[in-house]
């Protein structure tokens, strides 16, 4: 029996919900009241009309997934900008380029903090890592760290860049040796993009690929694929449209799982990061490491001039979560969505190749300084970020005052956000929005194709003070994936199987099932 139910009729969970709604209930009439006494010469953005208290959490609940319902009533009044009032907070959805501009622009100053939420405060210990910190001193500390170091800038680091060129020449070994292993037999597509990305991020954070022993053909092992799948959990679980990040104080209902979800996942993360956290401070601490080998060694020896270290262990950790996170999604996500559009588009796979072939060659791999030259392939990449981002909605900002956006009222304490989905797949900008042609981007052969878009045409690395750090980096993990894999390799679909299936999954914007694709080595043996 559940020891609830020995608890008093008053104290059980129904009744306390119910007290605590009615509760917020009076709050939020006399709060509105208040706020109507003030004549605004400007209105809110167009929206569903709220219900007192709850606002629009009963759509939210019964529209999933949330994006989906958010867009469709975007697309049913014809409008780039839309306010859906959930609980207390007024959300605003932006798919015009022209306004997002003005919010991270010309507004950055006003809209550059982050909402305080369950999610984002548990993942990031409390907001200690720079991508989830409201606007304060700490996240001016930690921005300052990084951005006056050269943890990201790869080219300028001696062993960060020899740690990209080793994760470079890894991927496309080992894809070799799977296949050597297993002729005509189809590849995950999905897990090796994504553990080239977390192997990348492991060797240059703790010096190591494996946190185990690794697993067929030098891939990853048990240990990898579960840290991996872990940190997708959290990407999966943080600001998400869930009742605890919008009404707190039904946060211990957990009525979707969502926070035994992240408890579970950070459980697993910390178990990997944490030892090799702890072992490193105490090396250094004890003079048993004297040289800077990785991200993990600059961060514990960022010092004060009186020779304090400036970041905690506990900081230290948040923040090495944060690397983790901000460098798996995008990459992956970008490849298996764009090799399995090529594959159906064999002309479109056809060209890339044939660049790659007369900028290199077939006699050597693809080096870093090949890339700049490499356009057609960068533009599939620029496309499929267009096309297939990874999340619908980019981390919200929120406004620290009332602002006027696209001559509408934007309340302070608002949490907007930017439609990837939608800015990328505007009809109004895009020509056959839907459709993957990278050509578009492509101008000529010497005109240079970037990820970033400045007129925020479509959502990479975003911009403002809530931009990516590390758009070189990123950029370059994107495009030597592409290149190396593309260059190596031909690429078929399953025996069998005349195309890939371009669905997407039914809550979110992934490929419905894990691209399943069969590679074959296309290069001399000697080259690999």
């Amino acid at each position: 029996m559940s020891p609830l139910a020995n608890l008093p009729p008053i104290l059980c969970p129904e009744t306390l919900t119910l007290a605590i709604v009615f509760i917020f209930f009076i709050y939020n009439i006399t709060k509105d009241r208040k706020k109507n006494r003030k004549v605004k010469p400007f209105p809110l953005p167009p929206g569903p009309k709220p219900w007192p208290m709850i606002g629009c959490l009963l759509d939210m609940v019964t529209n999933k997934p949330a994006f989906k319902w958010i867009h469709g009533y975007m697309a049913k009044i014809n409008s780039e900008i839309a306010c859906f009032r959930i609980g207390n907070v007024h959300v605003v959805s932006i798919t015009s380029p022209e306004l997002a501009c003005e919010i991270v622009k010309k507004l950055d100053v006003v809209f550059c903090s982050r909402p305080r939420c369950l999610s984002a405060d548990v993942i990031s210990s409390g907001y200690m890592f720079a991508a989830y910190a409201p606007m304060g001193d700490h996240w001016k500390k930690m921005r300052r760290i990084i951005t006056s170091s050269e943890l990201f800038v790869h080219k300028k680091s001696a062993f960060l860049h020899q740690k990209f060129i080793e994760e470079a020449d890894h991927i496309i070994r080992y894809v070799y040796n799977y296949q050597c292993n297993n002729p005509n037999k189809p590849i995950n597509v999905r897990n090796l993009a994504r553990n080239y990305a977390a192997n990348m991020m492991r060797n240059m954070i703790f010096n190591k690929r494996y946190f185990g022993a690794g697993g067929e053909c030098g891939g990853a092992g048990l240990e990898e694929d579960e840290h991996v799948a872990s940190l997708f959990e959290l990407h999966e679980n943080v600001y998400t449209f869930s009742i605890s990040e919008y009404m707190p104080c039904l946060s211990f209902l957990d009525f979707s799982g969502h926070q035994r979800n992240i408890m579970e996942a950070l459980e697993v993360v910390r178990k990997y990061h944490d030892p090799e956290i702890d072992l490193r401070v105490n090396m250094w601490k004890h003079g048993l490491k004297q040289v800077h080998e990785d991200i993990l060694d600059s961060l514990i020896n960022f010092k004060y001039e009186d020779g304090k270290p400036i970041l905690s262990p506990k900081e230290i950790k948040a923040q090495i979560l944060d690397f983790m996170l901000a460098a798996i999604d995008n990459t992956s996500n970008a490849f298996e969505w764009a090799l399995a559009e090529m594959i159906n588009q064999p002309e479109t796979l056809a060209r890339a190749t044939e660049e790659i072939d007369s900028v290199v060659g077939r006699d050597k791999l693809v080096q870093e300084f090949d890339l700049e030259k490499l356009n057609y392939l960068k533009s599939c990449a620029r496309e499929a970020f267009r096309l297939h981002p990874f999340a619908a909605f980019n981390v919200p900002h929120e406004s620290l005052s009332d602002a006027v956006v696209g001559g509408y009222f934007i309340p302070k304490g608002s949490r907007i956000l930017l439609s990837r989905v939608g800015l990328g797949r505007n009809e109004r900008v895009w020509t056959e929005p839907l459709r993957f042609k990278p050509e578009r981007h492509f101008k000529s052969d010497d005109a240079q194709v970037f990820l970033n878009d400045p007129e925020l045409r479509l959502w990479s690395f975003g911009t403002g003070r809530r931009g990516c750090l590390a758009v070189p980096l990123g950029s370059d993990m994107t495009y030597m994936l592409f290149a190396r894999l593309l260059q190596g390799f031909t690429w078929s679909p399953p025996l069998n199987e005349q195309a890939i299936d371009l669905s997407e999954t039914e809550f979110g914007l992934r490929l419905a099932k894990p691209l399943l694709a069969v590679p074959k080595p296309r290069l001399v043996a000697n080259v690999y």
